[in-house]
C-alpha cells in the first residue's frame, strides 16, 4: 500500500531517480542524487520494503549504535522530495537506492504508483558506464528515450539498444507502457579509473539535468572536487608510460570524432547555456561551472585544484586492451 501523508501539492514534479549497483559507475549516478537530496534538504517520506526486492545475502544489512542503542539498517530505495525556489518553482520525487535483486516488474510499478499518485510529469533515471573515454575530457552524456515524441522536444537519443539491461533501462521502459514520459541519462566514465568517486561525472549529469528540466542546481564543492579528482588522475597516469600513452590514444579518438561538433548551431546552443547561468549567477548559493563544450567540465585542465589524488585511490591499473564484444548499456 501507498502511503503519502504528509506530502504537500506537488508543483510541476520530476521524479529523478538512481541506484547503486550495475548501472552506477564510478557511484556518479548515485552520488548526483544525494547531491540533490543534501543541497535542498530532502524530506523522505518514503521507502520500499526491503524484504520484497532485496537479497540480504548479495546487500547486507549494516548494524550501528545510535545514542547507545543497537540498531540495523537494511538496503532499500527510499523516496524523498525537495522543492526548487526561484521565478518558477517546482518539485522533485527524489529516487534512491540499489539496484534490486529480484521481483523488477513489482518494485517498478511500485515507484509508478508513487508517481502516478504525485501527479509526476516526467521520470528521468541517472546511470553511469565504464567506456573507452578518456579522463582529460569533457564527459560524455547520453540522453535517452523510448518516446519518439519526447526524442524530438528534448534534443534526446531515441533508443535502439539490444542486449543486456539494468533497472535504469526496465524502469524506462515500465515508464513508456505506463504512458509516463522517462528520459535516461549516462556518464561515460573512464574504465581505466573506474574506482569511486567519480566527481567529475556526477558534475556532468548535474549539469546536463539542470538543462534538461530547466532548474538551477547549487553545485557546492563539486566543481572543486572535479578538479582535484582530474589532477590526481593526471599525476598517476603521467607515472605511467603504458597508461599515459593510452590516454593520449583516447584523446585523439575523441578529438577526431567530436570534429563535426564545431558547428553554428553546437556553438550557439553553448552561448545560450553560457547566457543562462550568467543571469541567473544571482540565484541561489552553490556555484556555477563557465561554459564548458557541453557537460560543465572542460575546465578542469586548465584550472587545478590544491587537492590530493581522487580519494587516496591507488594508481589506476594498466588498461585492457577493449574488447569488441562488450556490450553498451548506455542507450537503455
Amino acid at each position: 500500500m501507498i502511503e503519502l501523508e504528509g506530502v504537500p501539492e506537488l508543483i510541476d514534479p520530476v521524479m529523478v531517480a538512481a541506484f547503486e549497483g550495475w548501472n552506477d559507475a564510478g557511484d556518479a549516478a548515485s552520488t548526483a542524487v544525494a547531491h540533490l537530496d543534501r543541497e535542498w534538504k530532502g524530506q523522505v517520506f518514503a521507502a520500499l520494503d526491503a524484504e520484497d526486492y532485496y537479497d540480504f545475502q548479495v546487500n547486507r544489512p549494516t548494524v550501528f549504535m545510535d545514542g547507545g542503542v543497537r540498531k540495523v539498517t537494511w538496503p532499500t530505495t527510499r523516496l524523498s522530495v525537495v522543492r526548487v525556489g526561484g521565478e518558477k518553482p517546482r518539485d522533485l520525487v527524489l529516487v534512491r537506492g540499489i539496484e534490486p535483486s529480484m521481483r523488477w516488474r513489482s518494485f517498478c510499478n511500485e515507484l509508478l504508483g508513487f508517481a502516478h499518485e504525485l501527479g509526476v510529469e516526467l521520470v528521468v533515471v541517472l546511470g553511469a558506464l565504464l567506456g573507452d573515454t578518456p579522463h582529460t575530457r569533457p564527459v560524455p552524456i547520453s540522453g535517452t528515450t523510448s518516446d519518439p515524441d519526447l526524442a524530438r522536444r528534448m534534443d534526446l537519443e531515441e533508443t535502439k539498444y539490444e542486449g543486456p539491461t539494468g533497472i535504469v533501462g526496465i524502469l524506462q521502459e515500465a515508464c513508456t507502457h505506463a504512458g509516463v514520459p522517462a528520459v535516461s541519462l549516462w556518464a561515460a566514465v573512464p574504465h581505466y579509473v573506474s574506482q569511486p568517486p567519480n566527481p567529475k561525472a556526477t558534475l556532468a549529469l548535474l549539469n546536463r539535468l539542470e538543462d534538461l528540466i530547466d532548474v538551477r542546481i547549487p553545485l557546492g564543492e563539486l566543481p572543486e572536487d572535479a578538479r582535484a579528482w582530474q589532477v590526481g588522475v593526471d599525476q598517476l597516469a603521467a607515472e605511467d608510460s603504458e597508461v599515459a600513452e593510452y590516454v593520449q590514444t583516447l584523446e585523439e579518438a575523441r578529438d577526431t570524432a567530436e570534429l563535426p561538433e564545431a558547428s553554428g548551431e553546437a556553438i550557439a546552443r553553448e552561448f545560450e547555456r553560457y547566457l543562462r547561468r550568467r543571469d541567473g549567477a544571482s540565484g541561489p548559493p552553490g556555484g556555477h561551472a563557465t561554459a564548458d563544450g557541453g557537460d560543465g567540465t572542460s575546465y578542469l585542465r586548465d584550472n587545478p585544484g590544491p587537492r590530493d589524488g581522487p580519494g587516496g585511490r591507488s594508481r589506476p591499473p594498466r588498461p585492457p586492451k577493449p574488447d569488441k564484444g562488450d556490450e553498451d548499456p548506455s542507450e537503455d
